[in-house]
């Protein structure tokens, strides 16, 4: 596994835990955007750990 797919997988894991704390927050508080927010924030870390698995893959090439 080289950095940069490293470094995308790590942002990835990042943004999914903040998305997660957001959603939940949003869901306790009843704040419909900050749930919105977190659940982008989770879409953002799939994609982000999706490039960096995709980089995984063609560095073994």
């Amino acid at each position: 596994m080289d950095q940069d797919s490293m470094k995308d997988k790590l942002k990835g894991k990042g943004n999914k835990l903040k998305g997660e704390a957001k959603d939940t927050w949003g869901e306790i508080t009843g704040d419909a955007k900050k749930k919105a927010e977190g659940k982008m924030d989770k879409l953002k870390g799939e994609a982000q750990d999706s490039v960096g698995d995709a980089k995984d893959r063609l560095s073994r090439k």
